[in-house]
Order: C-alpha cells, then structure tokens, then sequence
C-alpha cells in the first residue's frame, strides 16, 4: 500500500436530509448544478482530486494545503453569492473540513487518520464555513488572504488526541485581531440598531451607530465580532436572537434601537447571553443630539464591563479616539457616505457636498477630507477636467496628516496615487489601508479597480469578490466581477455574477427609480445573460434617467458591444471617449465587453485620437 501526506478536503451538505423531505428533486437539481457549475471545477483548478462522492458529501485530495485551502474559501465565497437570494430554509450550504496528514492509497482511495479527521473537522464547521486543523493553520500562515480564529482544543471521535481546530475567516487578521486566538474569546454579534424615528431617510444615522459600535468593539482583542457585512444581512427582518447566535455561532448578542427627535436622540440598547436568556444589561439614553458619542462610548464601556473583559492600554486609547467631537459634522459625513456608495455622478456630487460641510464644522474631520477624495476620484470618470488631480492628492494628504491610523485615508491616497500615475506607492496605500481594516469598503473596492485597469483579473476578482460581501447592497461590484471572469474565460461564474449583479441593481432602482447608475448596470448584466430585448430596455431606461451621463453611455457601449450592434457601440463611443480622463481611458484597453469590436478600425482610430488629446490636456493643462 502506498503512504503519502497529502492535504485532505471533506465537505457536505447543512442539513440534507431536512432539504430531501422538503424538496427532493428540487434538492438533487441543486446539488448537482453546484457540482458541476462550482464544487468540480475548482477543485480542478486548485489541482485538486475528487476521491468520491457520498449522497450528499465529498472527498478531494490535494498535494497542496494552500491549494486545498484557496480552493474551500474560493467555493463557500461563491456559494454565498448564489444563495444571496435564495430563502434561508432552501439554500443549499456546505460545511468543509479540512487537514494536512498521512494517508494510506489503495485502488484510488484513501484511508487513515488524516482523511477520519478531516471527516470530523467537516462536522463542526460551521455552515457556510471551513474549519481546520493547527497543522493546516501553520502551513498557510500568511500565504493566502485569509484569517484564522481559534475555536478551542476539540476531542473528536475516533482521534486519539485532542485537536486544535481552527475556523476560516475570509478577511486576513489584523494584529490586534491575532491576540484575540485564545480561549477566553467573547463572541458577539450587534444587531443593526432600529431607526424608530418612522422616517427612513433617517436609516444612515442609525445605521452609523451600528457600525461605529462594530467598530469599537472590533479593536479590542478578547473580543470576536460578527463583522457588518453579516450582520447588516439581518436588517429589517425579524429574528429570534437564540437562533441567530447559533446560526452566527456567538453566544452574546447586542440589540437596540434609535428615534431622533428635533435635537434629541434617545438610544436603547441590551446585551443578551443567548445560553440562558439572561439580559446582562439594558440601558435607554435621552440626550441631547451633542452626547452621541458619549453615549457610544458608555455602551462599549458597559458591554466591557459585564463581559469582564480586560482593556489592554492601547486599545483603551483606540476606543477613546473619537473620529470629531462636532455631531452635526458626523451627521453630514454618514449622509455623504451613504450617498458615495452609489457611484452615480448626482450622489457623487451630493456626498461631495455633505462631506465639504463636515469639513467646514469640523476642518480637522480627517474620515471626510478621504470621502472629498473619493467623490474626486470618482467624478473625474465623468468630468476629469473638472477635478485636478492635486486636489484630490491635496485632500488625501490632508487626512493622513490627521490621521496617519485612519484605513479610509490610505484607501484615498491609494486612488489618488493610482490616478496619477504613481501605481507602486499607490500599491503600499491600499495594503496599508487594507491592514489597518480589511472589512473596509473603499479599499477592497478601489484596489479591485485598481488590479482590473492592470488587466490583472484574478486579483481584481480577490478584492471585488471582498467588496461586494461586504456591502450586501453593492451592485457595481459585481458586474466587474461578471467582465473579470470574462476575460478569465470562466463562463459559469461569468453568468453567476450576472444573475447577482442584476438581483442587486433591480433592488438599487426600484428604491431609487432616478439614478441611472443600477439601470445601465443591469442592462450590462442582462446582455451578459443573452436577454437582449430587455437589456435594450434597461438601456433606453438608463439614457431616459440621465442623457449625459458618460459613464452609462460607456456602458451602453458595452451593452451593445456584447450583443453584437458594433455600430451602436462605436457611435456611442465616438460621443464619449474625447470626454474621458486618461484613467478611464485605460480601463478600455483590458475591458473584454469591448472584445467584439476591439479590432474595428474605427474603435481603433477614435481610441488612439482620444488618448492623445487627452495626455496633451492633463500634461499641458490646456
């Protein structure tokens, strides 16, 4: 019999057997669609082995750990993104264990404590999740972008010793995050405060409570919290908290909720021990609008003080440090970043507008100098002679002089050194923004872009994947996603994405029906889909919203590229392309929606004269 070590993946089915009894054909058609469409494929990519198939279990072997391990985070990212939509008590979710050990080979199986242990790890996965062994945790490291959280010393069934098992996070840990691996963790989950104040335009105040609470108690080490992404999966929907921290496997949940009246804020709150019932704190404040950050400050104190969790100095400090002190200037900068993440010209320039008036109560607002940044970057897609570069350089600067800490402002200065040519210093501000905060938005977003302009795809794929789980509302994310794995030739995820992107762009416009920005969005997915009669009507709907929007018109291009309307593509392009920054000009060179006419002499000719006219403005400034 042959021995070797080999890196062993298990995976099954959450709950089969309850699935079968709803749905059994519907559950078999599920699961082979995400065999053959997801599961098969990877494994194969990660030069993985299937040893066999069990009902509704799987055995791989990989000669690599880090394989076996990019290969499991690759497919439970991927199945989240199909499950998006589907209701909770129908989705398909796997649970993958897996272990680095020795196996004994016979007739193409494999046997041995290696392959039992993997099995068990599996077991104690949590669903959607992967958990491994200590010994798979020291061979990765650092290697992949990924964390590890240590979940306790297991005895587990026929396996002579205790194990260490850890489970798989999907952003990297920061290092506060890596002392938090000990035994005496808290995990909590803080569920999105309720806007009580039965306006809801009034979402993005409470909303910024949430996650400034998330926040604070993310940097303190003893702590695990449920990430935003997560928990913001939850709002709006009424849950019972015993089974949502066995779901989200916490045993401490934080609830409240916010009402805003004139000048007055009343905020109420309680932390729950989920293992017994108990209510271990609950507290309503009515305060002045002044004392809102006092009041965040007293609700992480006391969920510190009942947890009995020790404050290391730095992290009393960190928790301390108070973005402004100015509450009207933190009410208009969460506006603007509600607003930023639309990346529509108008709400650009609104958020814009919400963050200069931030900086005008409060000039040493260092989180709204990056948001002007970003909104500059962002507009010059549409108007780049109508934002300099040294101004968007200028304001980056300005928010890491006050504030070299703050991940928002690398991520900024990261964009701004990308637009202006200054891509390896550019690489440095984004990896700094990303270590300081791996769950931020704008730095998985900008260096996505950052990686797709390069026409370094797999990359971008990394960091757009990132960006849409954690905004549940992003649309724009995927449907880069859909072109990257395009232009990857991987068709199957090419038209997962489509599906997604077009999900969320339809949430995005019925929600908003004026912004254009979801409309020519999703008539780009629906082109990738084959839908041309209806991508033709989300693009005339898009052109309806905002004529001269040259975003949507670039687009539209594409729209029409994919399906074949050459002409309609290039007359569009020949309308916008002498409008467009050099940046923006670059990201048509490594588009493929744009493959089918990128050899058209035509395409050709006007790119050639439009990057030449270009360069001459931005260098001569005239």
């Amino acid at each position: 019999m042959e021995r070797r070590l080999s890196a062993i993946l298990a995976a099954d089915v959450v709950g089969y057997s309850r699935l079968m009894g709803i749905d059994e054909s519907g559950t078999l058609q599920a699961l082979n669609r995400h065999r053959c469409e997801l599961v098969d494929i990877r494994i194969s990519d990660y030069k993985g082995r299937i040893v066999k198939l069990t009902g509704d279990g799987i055995l791989a072997e990989f000669q690599s750990v880090v394989n076996a391990v990019a290969c499991a985070a690759e497919i439970q990212r991927s199945m989240s993104a199909r499950n998006e939509n589907v209701p909770k008590d129908e989705r398909v979710e796997f649970r993958i264990g897996i272990n680095l050990g020795d196996v004994v080979v016979e007739n193409g199986d494999i046997f041995g404590d290696g392959v039992n242990l993997a099995a068990r790890l599996e077991r104690i996965a949590p669903p959607g999740g992967i958990a491994v062994s200590a010994s798979v945790r020291d061979q990765v490291g650092s290697r992949l972008n990924l964390g590890f959280e240590f979940i306790g010393e297991h005895s587990l069934k026929n396996i002579r010793q205790p194990v260490q098992v850890y489970t798989v996070t999907f952003v990297p840990p920061t290092s506060t995050r890596l002392v938090a691996q000990n035994r005496n963790t808290c995990f909590i989950a803080v569920l999105p405060f309720t806007n009580m104040s039965g306006d809801a335009d009034q979402d993005y105040f409470s909303d910024g409570i949430t996650e400034d609470i998330i926040t604070d108690l993310s940097k303190i080490s003893s702590l695990h919290v449920v990430p935003r992404n997560t928990i913001f999966t939850y709002k709006g929907t009424s849950v019972k908290v015993k089974p949502l921290a066995q779901e989200l496997g916490v045993r401490y949940v934080l609830e409240g909720s916010v009402r805003i009246v004139g000048k007055r804020v009343r905020i109420s709150g309680q932390l729950i021990d989920t293992a017994n019932g108990d209510h271990l704190w609950a507290e309503r404040y009515d305060r002045d609008m002044t004392d809102i950050f006092a009041i965040q400050d007293e609700i992480t104190h006391a969920i510190v003080g009942q947890l009995k969790v020790r404050l290391l100095p730095e992290e009393k400090k960190a928790i301390a440090n108070e973005p402004t002190a100015n509450v009207e200037a933190y009410t208009y900068y969460l506006r603007g970043r509600q607003l930023s993440h639309t990346w529509t010209k108008s709400y650009l320039q609104l958020a814009r507008r919400m963050f200069y008036k931030a900086v005008e109560l409060d000039p040493d607002y260092a989180r709204a100098y990056a948001g002007i940044a970003d909104c500059d970057a962002a507009i010059r897609d549409w108007s780049p002679d109508d934002v300099p570069l040294r101004r968007i350089l200028d304001m980056s600067a300005r928010a890491l002089e006050l504030d070299p800490d703050l991940p928002e402002a690398h991520a900024s200065r990261g964009l701004a050194l990308h637009q202006s040519g200054q891509d390896e210093k550019a690489i440095a501000a984004f990896e700094r923004a990303l270590a300081l905060d791996p769950n931020l938005y704008e730095a998985n977003f900008h260096y996505a872009r950052f990686f797709f302009m390069r026409g370094d795809f797999a990359d971008a794929v990394q960091y757009f994947t990132r960006a849409a789980d954690i905004r549940p509302d992003d649309y724009v994310s995927p449907i880069h996603l859909m072109t990257a794995y395009r232009s990857l030739g991987r068709m199957v995820d090419t038209e997962n994405w489509a599906r997604l992107g077009l999900q969320r762009a339809e949430r995005a416009l019925n929600l908003n029906p004026e912004n254009s920005g979801p409309a020519h969005r999703g008539a780009l997915a629906l082109a990738h889909l084959g839908d041309a009669a209806r991508a033709r009507d989300w693009a005339a709907r898009a052109l309806a919203i905002d004529p001269d929007d040259i975003v949507a018109q670039y687009n539209l291009a594409c729209v029409h590229s994919v399906l074949g309307d050459v002409d309609k593509a290039i007359d569009l392009l020949e309308r916008l392309l002498p409008n467009s920054s050099v940046y923006h000009i670059k990201w048509f060179n490594n588009d493929s929606d744009l493959d089918n006419i990128r050899h058209d002499p035509r395409f050709q000719k006007l790119l050639a004269a439009a990057m030449t006219q270009r360069e001459r403005i931005e260098k001569t400034g005239s």
